[in-house]
């Protein structure tokens, strides 16, 4: 256990020394210049002097390593820095705007798993019938159709036409339902079609076939086994499939007006902000390994064989 936590430390470090080098790297070498955005905010015209000056004070004139250097070290502090335009620290802008991006992203998951889940098993039980054509037709049309187009006609149809559903702010459960729908359907279609033959597969398996031969009802035999056995591979390509996610959400944010980090990472992007595109990196590559490394400790614990070549390693080692 102990050289376990070890690796995932060293793990941890390295990640987080590569993310932050890569983000600020790119960031900085970005297009634009983020002093004539702040001195230029009031479409107030400046001098080179100004320019100059202001561009000392931020300490773009440094090597970029010195530049990098400066800005890890206050990173390690916990100190992202303060946004360029709104002068807000800029943990403090992420966090506000998190838990916005938090509701979107489990929306989201819950109309998935709403879908896909009683979607594929079906498919699987009823191989070759008509709901396994109709979760052939859903997975090639989520796959198919942007999700920035999908938003727009469903903002067409429920909020302009119906006028049933609200389609900008957030502004309680209401405001909610359109922007999860939207992400929600556009990563359905993967997690269908990979249920469905996921667990075709493992309804194919000896240990089915013996618990039928026990006289274990299907009901059991389906959920207690053959769907537990079926979940691995599934849950590996939602690790996988976070960045798609994530980026999923910021879509959506700018389309349907949300006010998470999605869409704050949009208009500092506009602005070049620095800080805030920096910070915002940063915490999105975290969220991931984490989410990343719940994944993998998941899918030993679904999987019996990795469990059991584990043991005879250790066993043996």
């Amino acid at each position: 256990m102990l050289r376990i936590l070890v690796r995932r430390f060293i793990e941890v470090a390295i990640f987080v020394l590569v993310i932050t080098f890569i983000s600020f790297l790119f960031v900085r070498l970005a297009p634009g210049d983020p002093v004539l955005s702040i001195l230029q905010v009031d479409d107030v015209s400046v001098t080179n002097e100004q320019v100059n000056e202001l561009r000392e004070e931020l300490g773009f004139n440094d090597p970029l390593f010195v530049q990098y250097g400066n800005w890890f070290a206050d990173f390690i502090r916990l100190d992202f820095g303060h946004s360029y335009l709104t002068n807000q620290p800029v943990m403090e802008m992420i966090m506000s705007g998190l838990p916005a991006t938090l509701e979107l992203a489990v929306g989201a998951l819950l109309v998935m798993l709403g879908i896909a889940i009683p979607l594929g098993s079906l498919a699987a039980l009823y191989r070759g019938s008509w709901i396994d054509q109709f979760s052939r037709a859903v997975s090639l049309s989520g796959a198919a159709i942007p999700s920035f187009w999908l938003g727009l006609l469903l903002i067409d149809l429920f909020a302009v036409r119906w006028g049933a559903l609200p389609t900008m702010g957030r502004d309680g459960f209401r405001s909610l339902i359109l922007p999860s729908v939207t992400l929600g359907l556009a990563i359905t279609s993967v997690y269908v079609r990979l249920l469905r033959s996921s667990l075709i597969d493992s309804l194919s398996h000896d240990f089915i076939r013996a618990a039928r031969s026990r006289g274990i009802s299907e009901m059991r035999i389906f959920f207690a086994h053959a769907f537990r056995y079926s979940l691995p591979p599934v849950i590996t390509v939602f690790g996988v499939s976070l960045g798609s996610l994530i980026g999923g959400v910021v879509v959506i944010e700018v389309i349907f007006a949300y006010p998470g980090i999605g869409k704050m990472v949009v208009d500092s992007i506009r602005s070049r902000d620095y800080p805030v595109i920096q910070g915002y990196l940063l915490v999105m590559a975290i969220i991931v390994f984490m989410v990343n490394s719940a994944v993998d400790l998941s899918y030993r614990y679904l999987n019996p064989e990795l469990r059991l070549k584990e043991r005879k390693h250790g066993k043996w080692s």
